[in-house]
């Protein structure tokens, strides 16, 4: 089957059944999508399947219905998105694990909603789960991207 990840076309010879994590770490290589629980709990996994944000751990390959992008397609190859950037400029991440999935569905949230409030952060964010406890700076980050991106 044809899968398009992050602008690229790819040919993937696998069950219908496999989780779309699964065929990205393990068929295409791309490890910045991580595996935490594995029941759509955590967060971890989330990637975008035509902007919207999705636990790839319970989404199969078959059941994709656009192009996928993750951590690694989020920018551009000269800039960070504004969500990546301001990960840094808040220094949000600890051990980091969670990370990808954090910056995916905060960048989810911003596509649809511009200028959110805090409690529409933590409704957005409350499915991805920090075992570090940086929510306070999860929150400020994703405010500071909002700006930025209002900025463009």
């Amino acid at each position: 089957m044809k899968l398009t990840v992050n602008g690229t076309e790819h040919e993937v010879d696998v069950e219908d059944d496999m989780p779309l994590l699964w065929v990205l770490r393990d068929e295409l290589n791309i490890k910045g999508v991580k595996y935490g629980c594995g029941v759509a709990q955590c967060g971890a996994c989330t990637v975008h399947i035509d902007g919207e944000a999705v636990r790839s751990c319970q989404t199969a390959v078959a059941d994709v219905w656009g192009d996928v992008t993750t951590i690694e397609g989020l920018g551009t190859p000269d800039a960070m998105h504004a969500v990546q950037a301001a990960w840094v400029e808040h220094q949000v991440a600890q051990c980091g694990y969670c990370q990808s999935g954090q910056i995916m569905q905060a960048a989810a949230l911003l596509a649809t909603n511009p200028v959110p409030t805090d409690a529409d952060i933590d409704d957005a964010m409350n499915g991805n789960l920090c075992r570090c406890g940086t929510y306070p700076r999860i929150r400020a980050a994703v405010k500071t991207a909002a700006t930025k991106l209002q900025e463009v």
